[in-house]
């Protein structure tokens, strides 16, 4: 079969690599995009999407709970769990067209099937109707990465779960063992526990939600524990005994192993990159512990191949993948993007409450010297957060004592995961304080207390 020929490959189609596709194209390029099972990838099939349309279901439940408090009558309130999970999958699969439709308008080829680089500038992909051999200059890998699995903890889909059982549970669980609290697990801890499962969250770290700042991290625990849920953190799961509709877990703690059954699992302990079966090795592209080593602009030690998102590193989020789609295919094209720069990108984790956060935390700032100004403020203290009902929640922002840089932002408490882009756009303008003390914020808005907290930094907050 004769040789298809291409300026740009993808080898993926999740958010880097549909993104990086499109964008190629847009840019003149001839481009290939290929995908093993889902377009859109993890995250809009088994990721991102689905797990924020069932905790939109969740949240409405919560709420619905809380009637009267608003003056509301709402009485034998329930759930239909597979209408949840049917409304769910069917976010995902309107968004999976919808990657068809754009790869489709911007005139990439695409292809279902499974992809290996037998050589440089090569691509093989075996499809449902034989193999395709493809060429390019330049191929992007975007494979992504799949749920980490520990010896003992493995996922079966009955009694141990991965992200993926827990989109598609067969039923609800009534006492529920978590392991890990990164965003994801606490993602489920959260849904589960707000329609009413017994849940316990376990975290081998001194705390929960360890990448985020501490103070922000404790704060979480109060809350979440106020709602019911177990967390115990320095803990680690040994091993799990599976029994009939039920599983032993051996936990330690303190040195002190105990033991303790649960009806469910998720395992939620990280995750592996997809490298397996693409010829990296051969090739001579340097892999690190399952992900792919590239330079600030995505490009692996072997020209012509580039790494985007998960498979390339943390951090693991949509966002990130995106733009590094964008920046390769704009390189790629001759242009000279500017590298991602993983301290300005945001993370969001959509439990209730939610929590943000950009840059630096307090920790980190003090670890890399610099001298800092830090300011608070509580949703306590804003109008529009009592108005809602949330009045539970807190901003926090760091600043360089020396120039004013916003070094980071932090948040928890509702809508945070919207409000945090203010301060994301704040650290790529470069902006001071006195930038921030400026502006003028809309009043009623949760907003106002984004300003609020960079009054606080300097001693100036009129409102707490």
């Amino acid at each position: 079969m004769a040789s298809q020929d291409f300026d740009m490959i993808v080898i993926g189609a999740g958010p880097g690599g549909y993104v990086a596709a499109i964008r190629g194209a847009q840019l003149g390029l001839k481009v290939a995009c290929v995908e093993r099972e889902h377009m859109g990838g993890i995250c809009l099939n088994w990721g991102c999407i689905p797990t924020k349309a069932m905790l939109r279901s969740s949240e409405i439940y919560h709420y619905m709970a809380r009637a009267k408090e608003y003056g509301l009558t709402a009485e034998k309130i329930g759930y239909d769990l597979d209408a949840v999970v049917k409304r769910s999958r069917g976010v995902a699969k309107q968004l999976n067209s919808g990657v068809t439709h754009l790869l489709k308008k911007n005139k990439v080829t695409a292809f279902m099937g499974e992809a290996s680089i037998p050589a440089k500038g090569k691509v093989t992909v075996k499809t449902d109707k034989g193999t395709e051999e493809l060429s390019a200059k330049s191929i992007v890998i975007a494979t992504g990465a799949r749920a980490r699995e520990l010896p003992g903890l493995e996922a079966d889909g009955d009694l141990v779960w991965t992200y993926k059982h827990a989109l598609t549970p067969k039923r609800m669980p009534k006492k529920l063992l978590v392991i890990g609290s990164g965003a994801i697990g606490i993602e489920f801890a959260s849904f589960y526990n707000t329609l009413g499962t017994d849940t316990t969250v376990v975290e081998v770290m001194d705390r929960i939600l360890p990448v985020e700042d501490e103070e922000i991290s404790k704060f979480a625990k109060k809350q979440f524990e106020k709602q019911g849920m177990t967390i115990r953190e320095k803990t680690m799961v040994k091993k799990l005994d599976r029994g009939q509709g039920k599983v032993t877990a051996h936990i330690e703690q303190n040195g002190k192993t105990t033991t303790e059954e649960f009806d469910t699992v998720i395992s939620a302990v990280g995750i592996v990159g997809n490298t397996e079966g693409l010829g990296l090795e051969k090739l001579g592209v340097k892999v690190e512990k399952t992900h792919v080593v590239v330079d600030r602009h995505c490009r692996t030690g072997v020209e012509g191949i580039y790494a985007i998102g998960d498979i390339a590193g943390a951090p693991w989020l949509a966002h990130k993948a995106s733009h590094e789609g964008v920046m390769v295919a704009e390189l790629i094209a001759g242009g000279h993007p500017h590298a991602v720069e993983p301290s300005s990108i945001a993370g969001c984790t959509y439990c209730h409450p939610q929590i943000a956060s950009v840059g630096l935390t307090e920790a980190k700032a003090k670890e890399q010297g610099y001298q800092i100004k830090v300011g608070r403020f509580p949703f306590i203290g804003n109008g529009k957060a009592i108005a809602l009902g949330e009045s539970e929640g807190m901003v926090k922002t760091i600043f360089d004592a020396k120039t004013g840089e916003l070094l980071g932002a932090h948040m928890i408490g509702a809508e945070v995961t919207e409000l945090i882009q203010g301060y994301v756009v704040g650290r790529q303008l470069e902006t001071t304080e006195e930038d921030l003390m400026n502006t003028v914020f809309p009043h009623p808005t949760l907003s106002e207390m984004m300003h609020e907290s960079v009054l606080d930094a300097y001693g100036r907050a009129i409102h707490f």
